[in-house]
């Protein structure tokens, strides 16, 4: 009947093979302009060609093989008020799952074949418009790889009971697993770290902040040195897997602490992280990462399609104890905290 938890797994393992496929199907016919081109624009981010790929696929595939069996809430980016109800004609009251899916984070990398993207889900028992990522019990993530790229990595994991990830090779079909471990480093210092600032707006002070935390975490620069590096994945899901495989140590998206500062130069907030973005934060934690709001608390947004998400990725409690001082410095000297 699909009603614990693990035997939504080949469901939505399956789901996110078909997505992949198709979009690297897509990705291979059409021209990079024509994947680029706006379909609609939503209050949230905006929807490009290569995001209507995959809408269409998600809501016939969990119709017929998961809400055939128990009613579930399928929340997304693009469907009507953000969620829909399987099996039509069902109450939101009597759906055993909520089901969140981002089936292309990280589009605007993906679009112009610059780096991979993901397909990301999180699975929470029902609890109505309260339940939130940490309610999550089932995560799953998978890559999809640029169309010269021969390698997809996917990983899932349930509440509590660690990772499992494998590497699939689109050439051949083989499915090898792979180890998921993060960074063991006591240091930022010749890692990746930063600050997300992705899109123009408010890129000036998310930089002074992660300037203020190098500087008090490693000293003054050293001509001819680097302290640290940064990369700018355009993908919540992306940075999470970075972390959660060892190459970065330290990522925090404080965009949506912006708005503020926004406002008060007469403009608007940018795009900012959704639950959806987020909905597989579950797999870093379960592989080590130490995931937290602003505060240093759990995630606790609510699985909807309208929350602004600030989060904090650590790679252990060494770069936590070292770097979370000076970070929370840094926001309260500009009233952020």
């Amino acid at each position: 009947m699909l009603t614990d938890s693990r035997s939504l797994l080949g469901p939505i393992r399956r789901l996110h093979d078909e997505i992949r496929s198709e979009v690297i199907r897509t990705c291979e016919s059409e021209a990079l302009d024509t994947m680029a081109a706006i379909a609609k624009e939503e209050e949230g981010d905006t929807i490009y060609a290569v995001d209507r790929v995959s809408e269409e696929l998600i809501l016939d595939f969990l119709d017929r093989e998961i809400a055939s069996h128990v009613p579930i809430v399928v929340i997304a980016e693009g469907l009507t008020h953000g969620k829909v109800m399987l099996p039509m004609g069902s109450s939101e009251g009597e759906a055993v799952w909520r089901i969140i899916i981002d089936p292309i984070d990280g589009t605007r990398g993906l679009m112009y074949q610059k780096r991979s993207a993901w397909v990301l889900t999180g699975v929470a028992r029902n609890r109505g418009p309260d339940t939130s990522l940490e309610d999550i019990e089932l995560a799953i993530q998978t890559e999809i790889p640029l169309v010269k790229q021969h390698l997809s990595d996917s990983a899932w994991s349930f509440r509590g009971a660690g990772v499992k990830a494998e590497r699939f090779n689109r050439l051949t079909g083989d499915r090898v697993p792979i180890q998921l471990e993060p960074s063991r480093s006591k240091s930022i210092a010749h890692g990746y770290a930063g600050i997300a600032r992705f899109f123009p707006g408010a890129r000036e002070v998310l930089a002074a902040i992660d300037e203020d935390i190098v500087r008090a975490v490693l000293g003054p620069v050293q001509r001819g040195k680097a302290h640290c590096f940064e990369d700018q994945y355009a993908s919540s899901g992306g940075q999470l897997y970075e972390l959660a495989s060892g190459k970065d140590r330290f990522i925090a998206d404080l965009r949506p602490l912006m708005d503020k500062s926004m406002s008060e130069r007469g403009l608007a907030l940018g795009i900012c992280a959704h639950p959806y973005d987020l909905c597989t934060e579950l797999i870093a934690r379960e592989a080590g990462v130490i995931v937290t709001d602003v505060s240093g608390g759990p995630l606790r947004y609510r699985l909807d399609v309208e929350p602004e998400c600030a989060w904090i990725g650590y790679a252990n409690e060494a770069v936590r104890e070292q770097v979370e001082p000076a970070l929370h410095a840094a926001l309260r000297s500009r009233g952020l905290m």
